[in-house]
């Protein structure tokens, strides 16, 4: 038998609801809550209680959501998440999004997480308000309740650069780390390093093991033992690359190269050396990743990896796109590829004792 309408109550075994999207009418019904109560959580607000919140997010989860005809479509714009705005990083990749937005006339928007890689809780909020026709989260993760959030009102997720496991299930693209890694002490194998120190990103980041995955990949193809010594963990700072190189040049055998996992610690490696009269790459070669701008104005000039990270916006902003049409992008998750930029930092180790 089927309820009177109206007649749901949070402690009765409801009916399943009409197949496809529902809308707020429906879910309310269903419910057996007020119009006003479910558009509350439609719309990310938080003064509802927890257990009708928790039954309107399930209906939402498994039929989806409809809006009434009359509703006005998406805004037009592209929502950018970054953990924090800083930096060569950023701009780059707000560069490629706004390319492709520009083409589909669409303006960008930029939400700063103030350096955690999780929104928090007002977020959700804000975005379904601004309804964007798409966000990408860059360097960041969201929990499953905001992901549900967002695609139960049809609003496309793209993580760029994810800081998580490759299991998540929103499309993504991101640079090929551990080849970027493997490339780095290649190079300075070649260049006949043994002793090479690496200055890692935070141990929980995806990019950061990856990276650092490569280069212990690199060592073991060469038979070149790691000392757990030269492998030391930063957080992607300038300051990083400044006190572990202090540390690294204090050792009894220091490194006659340092392999910096992102550019920005690589420029506090130069300072140390600085600090410690030494020259690169005279006296220490410095490889970094990412190939900023300024890696090519420093002195001398720092090889490093090359990151694609305004193709990675252009390619995040044209996914979110095509998933706000209604159609699948070519590929779930794509990988774009990294490249070792040589320049004056490296060079093979000099011997001034015998």
């Amino acid at each position: 038998m089927t309820s009177a309408p109206g007649s749901v109550r949070a402690n009765e075994a409801p009916d399943e609801p009409p197949s496809g999207p529902l809308t707020i009418a429906q879910i309310a019904e269903h419910v057996g809550v007020s119009l006003a109560t479910v558009s509350k959580v439609v719309n990310g607000r938080f003064d509802v209680a927890a257990d009708t919140r928790e039954q309107v997010e399930s209906l939402i989860r498994r039929h989806g959501y409809r809006r009434q005809k009359r509703a006005s479509r998406p805004a037009p714009l592209l929502e950018i998440v970054f953990h924090e705005v800083r930096g060569e990083y950023g701009v780059e990749i707000f560069n490629g999004v706004q390319q492709v937005a520009r083409e589909h006339h669409l303006g960008v928007v930029i939400s700063e997480l103030q350096g955690r890689h999780t929104p928090g809780r007002g977020w959700v909020e804000d975005v379904l308000a601004r309804r964007p026709t798409g966000v990408i989260a860059v360097y960041s993760s969201l929990t499953d309740d905001q992901t549900d959030q967002l695609r139960g009102r049809g609003i496309p997720l793209v993580l760029l650069d994810p800081t998580g496991e490759t299991g998540h299930t929103s499309p993504s693209v991101a640079a090929s780390n551990w080849n970027g890694g493997l490339s780095a002490t290649r190079h300075l194998l070649h260049l006949g390093h043994q002793r090479i120190a690496v200055i890692t990103g935070p141990e929980g980041l995806l990019a950061s093991r990856a990276r650092l995955d490569g280069h212990r990949a690199a060592m073991d193809m060469a038979d070149t033992p790691i000392d757990p010594e030269l492998i030391r963990v930063g957080a992607f700072q300038i300051t990083d690359g400044l006190t572990h190189t202090r540390e690294l040049l204090r050792l009894p055998n220091p490194p006659t190269a340092i392999f910096a996992c992102n550019d920005g610690m690589a420029y506090g490696v130069y300072q140390a050396a600085a600090e410690a009269g030494l020259r690169i790459p005279h006296d220490l070669s410095v490889i970094g990743f990412d190939n900023m701008p300024p890696a090519s104005w420093i002195i001398p000039p720092l090889t490093t990896i090359d990151q694609p990270l305004q193709k990675m916006g252009t390619t995040a902003a044209t996914m979110a796109i095509t998933l706000a049409r209604g159609e699948q992008p070519p590929l779930e998750h794509v990988e774009l590829a990294t490249q070792l930029i040589t320049r004056a930092s490296t060079a093979p180790p000099h011997h001034p004792h015998p």
